[in-house]
């Protein structure tokens, strides 16, 4: 990658990995399913009056957004909500990594790689490390709501490729609308009407820039410069940055928030990492070219 396209991919992860803090800071003044709607609804509209549909059935755009934005988003909102460090969660979910290779391993019958195997192994006792740190000083439902999450984003991930859709614009804003009535309905229920009527007619500035970030910063400007760079350039020279967004997130929690990792977490955290390395880094580089559909590793979120 040259030096212009490798910056603009170290700026996607800076992007990706502030959320996590700007999401836990939102959610400090609204709803997180409300929230969430709030982000999603910026997310499709008005881009999704200009942005052509994408080449796949509404079936799995349906699903696609079920389980990538709706399923990932509500579940890590609500592990932020409840007492996830917003750090940690940008460490933990990338277990979806590990959880894709499995899922398709079962579902679609790709073998993994010796190679692959041996990362998710290495990823997996990581993580076990970093849930044992954490429940050891804190609740541990936090982070398995947050795995719920990456299994989420993993099974979408496995859908697209069954799908054979392309992750582009146009699948992030058309799926986007799968989130916003689901999500508004589930915070009434979980609310209540007086809450979301509330907070609705009492928006911070906090909770307003923290919903513009997420949707036009993380989601909108993050995916159109990460998708672009996928055009460019095989995945392999791509998607290995995705791994300094739990770098950027913890770093950005550690200072604005003072969320000092224990010694434990940090060495988990950093197996974990060396794990997901393993299986997502290829040494063989292609040269691009009109692209296939992404594979389960190869597809980045969206954290995004």
């Amino acid at each position: 990658m040259s030096l212009k396209h490798s910056l603009l991919a170290v700026l996607v992860t800076v992007l990706w990995g502030l959320n996590f803090v700007v999401i836990d800071e939102g959610i400090g003044d609204i709803p997180p399913l409300l929230f969430l709607a709030m982000r999603f609804v910026l997310v499709a509209l008005p881009l999704v009056f200009f942005v052509p549909r994408p080449a796949a059935s509404w079936r799995a755009v349906v699903a696609i957004g079920t389980f990538m934005s709706l399923g990932q988003f509500s579940l890590l909102y609500i592990a932020l909500d409840v007492g996830m460090p917003a750090g940690l969660a940008s460490l933990v979910l990338q277990a979806q990594v590990i959880l894709t290779i499995v899922i398709a391993a079962v579902v679609l019958r790709e073998a993994p790689s010796r190679k692959q195997v041996a990362g998710a192994v290495i990823g997996t006792l990581g993580l076990l490390l970093v849930v044992t740190a954490h429940g050891a000083t804190a609740p541990v439902v936090p982070v398995l709501v947050t795995l719920a999450a990456a299994l989420s984003w993993a099974t979408g991930n496995v859908v697209a490729r069954s799908a054979g859709v392309q992750s582009g614009l146009s699948l992030v804003v058309w799926s986007a609308l799968v989130v916003p009535v689901p999500a508004v309905v589930l915070s009434l229920v979980v609310d209540g009407r007086s809450e979301v009527t509330h907070a609705m007619t009492h928006l911070s500035s906090t909770a307003i820039a923290s919903t513009a970030y997420t949707a036009l910063g993380a989601s909108l400007l993050g995916y159109g410069i990460f998708n672009s760079l996928l055009a460019r350039y095989p995945a392999g020279a791509v998607v290995p940055f995705v791994l300094l967004v739990p770098v950027i997130g913890i770093a950005t929690a550690w200072i604005v928030q003072d969320e000092v990792p224990t010694g434990l977490e940090v060495v988990g955290g950093l197996v974990m990492l060396g794990g997901v390395a393993a299986a997502t880094i290829s040494r063989r580089v292609r040269p691009a070219g009109p692209r296939g559909p992404s594979s389960p590793v190869g597809s980045a979120s969206t954290t995004r």
